[in-house]
């Protein structure tokens, strides 16, 4: 089997060849850059700076190389822009707060503040209020909240709606472009076009938008959910319609040349519970997560998936009914997740893409004997049958210790070398 064919397998519930894996072909499946530049130079690789593809979470490209040399079955195809509104192009080098020289899209415009923060803006526009915020000593960017005071009577859900507009000619040109450099391609190719995350967290606060309008505060929007729930129908239902007409049109574009749509990122689940009630999820977002499912699976092959983190084993069942084909990043040490009664229970109908190895805990601060232990245990619980392709459980994060990342590989093919 090729790779693209090994996926295929593992998607329809067949046992490939191997366990197929996937790092950085979505932005909840990749590795922080610091991580890929440290592969890279384990691996012996030539020695460049990385380039940031996502800057919220300062993910880096896997470029071929090192695609090949971590043994990867996937790729991913996604529109123009990053998360702050700003296309990657016309790469420079940008030295990080913790002294990694790294590429960064001539767009990405920081200033910094007294006391060491980096403020990222959308769109790249210094004129605009910043919309993301590095504390001096971290590594990634917070979204900087910038609701506007709520007047109840003023309310517009179509403030909330200002991103969700007709896919433009240029990110459907991109769309082609990326389409047709993977189309020789053995790998698989999950598609991120998003403007079907609905409620996602990460894009409420529309870091993208220069002065966003309606409820961008997060705590705000989780509120809404319960006491303004026809003002989320609202969004929700003509977020959808729009959707809806953009994916057909890029349906147009990519026809089969992708086999997994990247539907929705919206978290579920906390550690121990979940954010919302089963019968909030039944009536506010299952009717829309059918639709759209509904016509992906009328008008194309993709396989759709759903990223949730956190304790949503009592959503597994209502994801499966909503349509959705792929659970990620299976987070097993969340209340309920437990692998082992997943498989069990949902392996003839989910997924799993992801829940290889703890990004918590066993792969950051773990031992190489404990990440070798819980990738085969992981590996021997979600590889039977199909239904499994590995990632660790969300993005590889820094600091993460290079003998630990050696040990996962190594023991994925240990796996994979079985048969």
């Amino acid at each position: 089997m090729n790779s693209r064919e090994r996926v295929r397998a593992a998607l329809e519930h067949r046992q490939p060849d191997r366990i197929p894996v996937d790092f950085g072909s979505t932005a909840v499946t990749g590795m922080h850059v610091s991580v890929v530049a440290a592969l890279r130079e384990h691996l012996g690789l030539e020695r460049r700076p990385v380039k940031v593809w996502e800057p919220y979470q300062m993910l880096g490209t896997i470029d071929p190389d090192l695609q090949a040399a971590l043994q990867l079955d996937v790729e991913g195809i996604s529109g123009p822009d990053t998360l702050f509104g700003f296309p990657n192009e016309n790469w420079r080098e940008f030295v990080t707060p913790w002294g990694q020289i790294v590429l960064v899209s001539a767009h990405f415009r920081t200033t910094t503040e007294a006391n060491g923060d980096l403020l990222l803006y959308p769109g790249g526009d210094l004129t605009a209020p910043p919309s993301g915020r590095m504390p001096a000593d971290g590594f990634y960017f917070d979204t900087i909240i910038r609701q506007p005071p709520i007047v109840e009577e003023e309310l517009d859900p179509a403030d909330n709606l200002e991103e969700f507009g007709p896919v433009s000619p240029r990110v459907l040109q991109h769309i082609a472009a990326q389409t047709e450099r993977v189309r020789h391609s053995p790998l698989a190719r999950v598609g991120s076009f998003g403007g079907t995350g609905l409620g996602d967290i990460a894009l409420v606060p529309a870091p993208f938008l220069k002065h966003p309008r309606g409820i961008r505060d997060v705590a705000e929007w989780y509120i809404s959910t319960l006491t303004r729930p026809q003002y989320v129908h609202r969004v929700f239902a003509a977020q959808t319609e729009q959707a809806l007409d953009n994916l057909a049109r890029i349906h147009q574009i990519v026809g089969d040349q992708i086999d997994v749509l990247f539907v929705c990122g919206t978290d579920f689940g906390t550690q121990q519970s979940t954010f919302c009630s089963p019968a909030t999820f039944d009536a506010l977002y299952a009717p829309y997560y059918r639709r759209l499912n509904d016509w992906v699976h009328q008008h194309t092959p993709w396989k759709t998936f759903k990223h949730s983190c956190g304790a949503v084993e009592p959503f597994l069942r209502k994801f499966i009914d909503c349509g959705f084909d792929i659970i990620n990043p299976v987070q097993c040490s969340a209340a309920g997740m437990d692998p082992v009664h997943l498989k069990r229970t949902y392996g003839k109908e989910l997924v799993f893409w992801g829940g290889g190895i703890d990004t918590q805990r066993t792969l950051p601060f773990g031992t190489p004997a404990e990440v070798r232990d819980e990738v085969l245990r992981r590996c021997e619980i979600f590889g039977r049958d199909g239904g499994f392709v590995f990632n660790a459980i969300h993005n590889v994060q820094m600091h993460t210790p290079t003998a630990n990342l050696v040990a996962m590989l190594e023991a994925l093919r240990t796996v994979n070398s079985q048969g």
